[in-house]
């Protein structure tokens, strides 16, 4: 989620829209399949090309489980919907009460991590029947809780109008007494941002190839940034061709690393160093179908890319997006 364009496009669709009711628990589906394809056609080929999601809700962020069932938030009011990669079908996991639904990521014991935008909170939900089982005031006053990438000990979340991350340990309990989260400044090179929530800093986040460090893109610099979760210490990473400029959502798959460019309609792809200090340009995945792509995730050999449709009309509650699926 990145722009100041698509903050006004949303936040007034939700003002519009006033929590209204999701049309319905299952989304249509908009399925292309290869011509000819026959039963020998790959698992990968006889699934859905593009996925609906449901009228009135407008996704954001994107978890992908190992079983290829997918996860995504609504900017609108929080809803939480989740889709079988397999066939296309899904219906709203958790329906929101009013904190939009950022990014999003899965732990290992279940769990959604939602990052949730400018009301300042983390939530936690249960992936299985979608009880909200924490609710963490990450931040007070003008904040926008971006996106969240779990590793180097826990979670780790973004916030682009303020130079830190809040960090929530790794281990069972994320609901205790003891699991409020904690604040990392960003220092080094990192780019300041100004106050009041004009301009856009860190967004999208992931962790470096080697696992020892998160790596950060900064939407008013242009830039991304490798950084020290022990002191928050910022490196910026070196580009060779290539742009990161309109990054959103950062997918590490090995040594690759996807960059999902919202504003440029398009995902831009490197090849990273172990320690994430340098990424070489290899090519740009374009598609007509994108339409303000904001995240993407990896699985079954495909880029699962989630669509905001910043400039579309949501106070209109038949406004609908779609999740793409793109050759790696």
């Amino acid at each position: 989620m990145t722009g100041p364009l698509g903050r006004r496009s949303f936040l007034g669709a939700a003002a519009a829209l006033g929590g209204a009711a999701l049309a319905g628990p299952l989304a249509p589906l908009a399925q292309a399949r290869p011509a000819g394809a026959g039963p020998a056609a790959s698992a990968a080929l006889r699934r859905p090309d593009t996925l609906a999601t449901p009228p009135g809700f407008q996704p954001e962020g994107i978890a992908v489980s190992g079983r290829g069932v997918a996860y995504t938030g609504s900017l609108l009011d929080g809803s939480v919907y989740r889709a079988d990669l397999a066939d296309g079908t899904g219906r709203i996991l958790t329906r929101g009460q009013g904190p939009m639904s950022v990014g999003l990521k899965l732990d290992t014991y279940g769990r959604l991590l939602v990052a949730g935008g400018d009301s300042g909170q983390i939530r936690v939900i249960h992936a299985g029947d979608g009880r909200v089982l924490a609710t963490h005031q990450a931040a007070t006053g003008t904040a926008f809780v971006n996106d969240v990438v779990v590793g180097c000990g826990g979670a780790w979340f973004t916030d682009s109008f303020n130079d830190v991350l809040y960090f929530l340990p790794a281990g069972r309990e994320l609901t205790g007494a003891g699991a409020a989260p904690r604040t990392l400044r960003l220092r080094g090179e990192w780019a300041p941002v100004p106050p009041g929530g004009q301009y856009w800093g860190a967004n999208g986040i992931e962790r470096t190839p080697d696992g020892r460090a998160l790596l950060v893109v900064h939407d008013t610099a242009e830039a991304l940034y490798r950084v020290d979760p022990r002191t928050g210490d910022a490196t910026r990473t070196v580009l060779d061709g290539g742009s990161v400029g309109n990054g959103d959502g950062l997918v590490v798959h090995g040594r690759t690393l996807y960059v999902v460019r919202n504003w440029a309609y398009a995902v831009d792809v490197f090849t990273l160093s172990a320690d994430g200090r340098r990424a070489r340009f290899v090519k740009q995945i374009t598609d007509p179908r994108f339409d303000e792509p904001t995240t993407a995730a990896v699985y079954g050999g495909r880029l699962y890319v989630v669509n905001a449709r910043f400039d579309a009309d949501w106070s209109d509650p038949a406004t609908a997006s779609t999740i793409v699926s793109c050759p790696l």
